[in-house]
């Protein structure tokens, strides 16, 4: 049975959680998902466990419970040839996904406004911390920051009990459930309009969304 993404491509350049597990999801949908890692290491989270320890390997349950259904290419993005190969493939591409902090991506000459001078119908989704804009803006992204940044932290646990850290990367999983669903919408709209367009999510954005219930409880 074809799959609802068969035939679609994704250039995965993220790590770590969020952007890895949003292109997971497009991959169980059938996409054709090949994931960018950096020449030598790869993905931060080959060697990671869950309690941010370091392990022998390149296949940790943290990388595994993320990555299913994708194939990797190992290259240096700075180097020009590799600058090259990554050219080529953004002209067959449907589907950039990256959770650098922003501006790092147009540095590298990778940013959406390079990609759709050659591929005009590219869907370019950038996933960060803060967003693009305000006092957090060059500061990188983590889930457990933005739970207590966000007033996620005190929804867990008992009220005596003070902050207790939620048990789980929710805002990661949260945010790559939005960028999904938003280039699913643009995969949709490019299909009646030929244009593609560019997807900005957040975590903290996505982690203030999902508490909307606690907010409006608390402000009446």
């Amino acid at each position: 049975m074809q799959q609802a993404l068969e035939g679609v491509k994704v250039l995965d350049f993220s790590q770590l959680l969020q952007g890895p597990y949003a292109t997971q999801m497009m991959g169980d949908l059938g996409a054709d998902v090949i994931k960018i890692e950096r020449n030598g290491s790869g993905d931060m989270y080959r060697g990671m466990t869950f309690f941010n320890e370091w392990i022998a390997g390149d296949e940790s349950p943290c990388f595994m419970a993320w990555n299913r259904n994708k194939r990797s290419l190992a290259i240096n993005i700075k180097s020009e040839r590799g600058k090259e190969i990554i050219y080529k493939l953004v002209e067959h591409a449907d589907i950039i996904v990256e959770n650098f902090r922003p501006g790092v991506m147009a540095r590298l000459g990778y940013g959406y406004e390079d990609l759709k001078k050659i591929n005009p119908s590219i869907i370019y989704c950038s996933a960060s911390g803060w967003g693009d804009d305000g006092p957090y803006l060059t500061r990188p992204g983590q889930d457990l920051l933005v739970q207590s940044l966000s007033g996620a932290i005190m929804t867990s646990g008992k009220q005596s009990d003070g902050p207790v850290a939620i048990g789980t990367a929710l805002c990661d999983q949260v945010n790559a459930l939005n960028s999904v669903y938003a280039i699913l919408a643009a995969l949709y709209y490019r299909e009646k309009t030929g244009k593609g367009q560019e997807i900005k999510t957040n975590l903290l954005s996505s982690a203030i969304a999902f508490q909307m219930q606690d907010y409006f409880t608390i402000q009446n």
